[in-house]
């Protein structure tokens, strides 16, 4: 799949309309006795009927086969895919990984998640989980879809080559994608691949409110990118559906590729979306602005302001307050916050949190700049500077506590054991005697 020969459609939330053989989308109805080109129609329902028409979400698909062309599903094992997160004890320290390892033998995107921690149950549809995924080689005659949630995909290392029911998505670092619950989708990969991925379960990803901040900034809905129609009629002995249900996987044969969608419309949609569109609001004055103001994507839950999941990025921008710690100040959160780095060096620990690695700091777990950081910005000149030039870091944040599952804990074998000593070295600087310095 070359990404400069795929086309998509913009726009977040939108009404599309998208066909690969004209006159396929049947006119000014959903259903017909008799599809066009003999083709079966299928609605994939994202919500209820009855949502509310503003966050009510479906798509009719018109398809060679109907989805219910299979044979029964039956287990299959995954080693390390989780979603009971109350089975170890908690553990309420900072938490940093370093790279994950991608292994050397072949892996492809199923068997290559692993999920490292997270909150709530599928059963329930509560809740949110966090997974990384490592893997080398391409899915092949197999096709994932999620009943539990959405995935976020966040790639680190390998362009993703996704192909969906939809159509044909390509995925680079840099850029993220949301695969909503139900969709059939298989992940092509071209070497070395390795990325991290947020579940959610209760809703799906919607763009925050902007308030004050009017009508543009942050991710605007133009930049988001859906595919067009795009459709194979291949007959396959033993096509493997898989299914992630209740946590759990399965396997269904079939003896043709589910991604036989001629036409679709809806709003509906996988969709991608590229980190440097985002259109940065910070502080212009003085004092740190909230890292809720670089949110991307968010998950409500159903109180008034509080996400069941956040997607936060802190991409490149410049620096100009006045009389101000610029960087992220000590804190203590009500919220869970999960860190990764796609590239480059996160500004508040420019060293030990690497690319392709991670970070925790559970609810009210205090966390902040590293020695070196505060004593740079303590006593840099306040000049206007450009900030995180070269990097791309991002948050999982949640109001919820997350559970660490035995791989993240303990068989990866990657958290950093001395993590904790880059703030031992802050020195108590308290003096009876100080006076202010007077404001230029």
């Amino acid at each position: 799949m070359s990404k400069d020969h795929l086309n998509y459609l913009s726009g977040f939330g939108s009404e599309f309309a998208t066909e690969a053989l004209p006159g396929a989308l049947p006119e000014g109805q959903n259903s017909p006795q008799v599809c066009p080109y003999g083709l079966y129609a299928e609605q994939l329902s994202g919500t209820a009927f009855t949502a509310p028409r503003e966050s009510n979400r479906r798509s009719w698909l018109y398809r060679i086969r109907p989805a219910v062309v299979h044979k029964p599903f039956v287990p299959i094992k995954h080693k390390f895919l989780e979603s009971d997160f109350s089975k170890r004890h908690p553990n309420p320290n900072q938490l940093r990984w370093n790279p994950f390892d991608i292994p050397d033998e072949e892996v492809d995107f199923v068997n290559g998640l692993r999920t490292v921690c997270g909150a709530g149950d599928p059963l329930s549809r509560n809740g949110c989980a966090v997974h990384i995924y490592v893997c080398n080689v391409s899915m092949t005659n197999s096709a994932l879809y999620n009943s539990d949630g959405d995935f976020l995909i966040v790639p680190q290392q390998g362009t993703l080559d996704i192909t969906t029911e939809f159509g044909k998505l390509c995925v680079s670092p840099n850029e993220i994608c949301v695969i909503q619950q139900g969709m059939r989708f298989s992940v092509g990969v071209q070497g070395p691949s390795r990325g991290y991925i947020l579940e959610v379960y209760n809703a799906h990803f919607i763009l925050p409110n902007l308030g004050p901040i009017g009508a543009n900034g942050l991710a605007n809905p133009r930049d988001f990118l859906t595919p067009v129609a795009w459709y194979e009629d291949r007959d396959v002995d033993g096509f493997r559906i898989i299914s992630k249900y209740q946590g759990h996987l399965f396997e269904a044969l079939q003896g043709h590729s589910p991604f036989d969608v001629v036409a679709w419309h809806g709003n509906y949609v996988p969709y991608k979306y590229n980190l440097k569109h985002f259109m940065v609001i910070n502080a212009t004055a003085f004092d740190h602005a909230d890292p809720s103001i670089f949110t991307v994507l968010t998950c409500p839950g159903t109180k008034p302001g509080v996400a069941i999941a956040d997607f936060v990025i802190f991409p490149p921008r410049w620096a100009v307050q006045e009389h101000t710690f610029r960087p992220p100040y000590y804190h203590r959160n009500c919220m869970s916050e999960f860190m990764g780095l796609i590239y480059g060096n996160y500004e508040a620990k420019e060293e030990g949190f690497k690319p392709g690695g991670a970070s925790l700091h559970s609810m009210m777990t205090p966390h902040g700049p590293d020695v070196d950081c505060f004593n740079g910005a303590s006593t840099a000149e306040l000049t206007p500077v450009r900030v995180a030039d070269g990097t791309q870091s991002f948050m999982f944040e949640t109001s919820l506590g997350l559970g660490l599952t035995q791989w993240g804990e303990e068989t990866c074998r990657k958290i950093d054991s001395d993590y904790y000593k880059c703030w031992q070295g802050l020195k108590k600087s308290f003096d009876l005697n100080w006076k202010p310095t007077p404001k230029k």
